[in-house]
């Protein structure tokens, strides 16, 4: 599921040039949907803060498909209250994205971070590897990071703190290309690492084409946390 508090981005890093939200956004605009009356300018909508309260079914849920929780035009209150929802609504599991690591590690210690939130960064090339630096210092219980769109290999990762590693090429129109040794290399990083790994496209212009295997396999390897592997190792004595 995907609950979008804020709206509307900005370009920060060549990951963006073909961003599907902001694509989106000018589509629901001109469909006259009320959130999209500013297409993509980033905008607030405390109006949706407490919907995954209502949502009784536990879910995972992704945090602003449509922006970057921690894009400068969004204040520090509001960012404390999605996190205050996130917390109050501790049957789901939520996954927040960003770009934007330094404002993320510039804020994380006056935020208070609940259990069930995921915390991730973007990278799609080695100019923007510092950003796993701001996401180890941040006190998430998961750590994930989002290579996609991968647009360049990414040798020799320094993986320690992270749960989990995302993978997948770029799709839809004027999609560029991501090379299979490039994952396959992330795939062996990850495995040294004892990191979760997820590959979740291959891309293209036709990405349902393309699929999401990997010489015949699929990899959808979510994270076991040293308390959950305890939980589990006690479970079967």
């Amino acid at each position: 599921m995907t609950w979008n508090p804020v709206t509307g981005c900005s370009a920060i890093s060549p990951g963006c040039k073909n961003c599907y939200a902001e694509r989106m956004s000018y589509r629901l605009q001109a469909m006259g949907q009320p959130k999209y009356t500013n297409g993509f300018k980033p905008t607030l909508h405390p109006q949706t803060l407490d919907d995954p309260l209502h949502w009784k079914k536990p879910s995972k849920i992704f945090v602003n498909s449509m922006s970057d929780l921690f894009h400068p035009a969004v204040p520090l209150d509001f960012i404390e209250k999605v996190f205050s929802t996130i917390q109050r609504a501790d049957w789901h599991q939520f996954q927040v994205l960003t770009k934007r690591s330094d404002r993320m590690r510039e804020l994380a210690p006056r935020l208070t971070w609940p259990a069930n939130l995921w915390m991730g960064v973007s990278i799609e090339s080695p100019a923007y590897v510092y950003r796993i630096n701001d996401l180890r210092t941040v006190p998430a219980r998961v750590r994930f990071l989002s290579l996609e769109p991968l647009l360049a290999p990414l040798p020799n990762l320094d993986l320690s703190g992270i749960h989990q590693v995302i993978v997948g090429g770029e799709s839809g129109p004027g999609a560029r290309p991501m090379e299979l040794s490039w994952v396959k290399d992330l795939l062996i990083q990850s495995r040294k690492a004892k990191v979760a790994f997820f590959l979740k496209q291959l891309g293209g212009v036709r990405k349902k084409k393309a699929g999401r295997m990997l010489e015949g396999k699929t990899y959808d390897e979510l994270p076991i946390l040293a308390d959950e592997s305890a939980r589990q190792s006690l479970a079967q004595m």
